[in-house]
Formats: structure tokens, C-alpha cells, sequence
């Protein structure tokens, strides 16, 4: 009887260490015979690649050490090797302005949203709406926001809704406030 089970045992592990070199046979047979050689390829232009990506962000930004923004995106890009670097939230943005005791001064929906970092400057495509303290209300399809001069403008179409007027035109300036 124990023989028969000796004999068991050696037929199984001889097919267990049969069928692991079949496989590794079979794997450095497919492996050799492709002919050709993995390589990757360069980049032709090392600024298209983004040093940072992130997908479902919502962070917090700070100034002077206290926040002042928060930013929600489904992706956001940073370039810092094109000319000029910049931030690239194609899938549109959602931003919020803090004052000092952290009361949302503004909010800002933006379909498309680009932030140059060297010139403190954003860009905002595509149905931009913009509220404020002040429960008023701004559409435009194109918005610019400079932090460095802390103003916004836009030469794009404009609708402002206030409590007592719709105001409509083309082109505005106003303080980062929009007060």
C-alpha cells in the first residue's frame, strides 16, 4: 500500500514539473520569436507631455499661508515645460473664492479653464457663470482673470443679473470682486 502511494506521489510531482516546463517552454518560444525589439520612442516634443496629471480633484489653494481658493476638476494638467507653463482643466473647473474669515466671495463654473502661472493669469471657455456675495450673476462664454492686477474682463458677449436689472452687452473690466 505504501508503495502505490510512493508511486502516486512521484507521477504527480513529475507531471506538476512537467507541465511548469512546457509552460516555460512555451513562454521563452513566444518571447524569442517576435524578432523584434521593444523599444520606446522618443518624444518628439518633451513640452506636450504634462508633469502632472490628476483625475477628481478638489483641492485647496493658499496664499500668504490661508486659503484662499478651492479648485473641483475631473482632470487637471500642469505644463510646466511649454512656453508659456500653464494649468489645463479641459473638462471644465469649478472654483471658489475665500475672504479672510473664509466666506465664499465668488463661485465660478467654467467648462474649460487654463491658469498661466507665470503671469498669474486664468482663462475661462465655455459657459462661464460667475456669482458673488451679492447674489448677482455673470454669463459669458469667454472670461479672463488676472490675480497679479486682481481684476477680470472679457471682450466676449456679457448678461449680468442683479436684483433690480439685467444689464447685456459686449466687453467689461471689473475688480476680481465684481463688486
Amino acid at each position: 500500500m505504501k508503495r502505490q502511494q510512493y508511486a502516486k506521489k512521484q507521477t504527480n510531482k513529475a507531471c506538476t514539473t512537467t507541465a511548469f516546463l512546457a509552460v516555460v517552454v512555451l513562454f521563452f518560444q513566444f518571447s524569442c520569436s517576435q524578432g523584434k525589439k521593444n523599444e520606446l520612442a522618443p518624444f518628439e516634443e518633451p513640452d506636450s507631455v504634462a508633469m502632472m496629471s490628476t483625475y477628481g480633484v478638489s483641492t485647496l489653494i493658499s496664499d500668504s499661508g490661508r486659503i484662499s481658493y478651492r479648485i473641483d476638476a475631473e482632470e487637471w494638467f500642469v505644463y510646466d515645460k511649454r512656453n508659456p507653463p500653464h494649468w489645463a482643466f479641459e473638462k471644465g473647473a469649478y472654483l471658489e473664492k475665500y475672504d479672510r474669515n473664509m466666506n465664499v466671495e465668488a463661485t465660478i463654473k467654467c467648462d474649460t479653464a487654463y491658469f498661466y502661472t507665470d503671469a498669474k493669469l486664468w482663462k475661462l471657455i465655455g459657459n462661464v457663470d460667475i456669482s458673488n456675495a451679492k447674489e448677482e450673476r455673470f454669463y459669458t462664454p469667454l472670461l479672463y482673470w488676472s490675480q497679479e492686477e486682481k481684476r477680470i474682463y472679457s471682450d466676449a458677449y456679457i448678461k449680468i443679473e442683479q436684483k433690480d436689472q439685467i444689464t447685456e452687452g459686449y466687453g467689461f473690466t471689473a475688480n476680481q470682486n465684481l463688486s
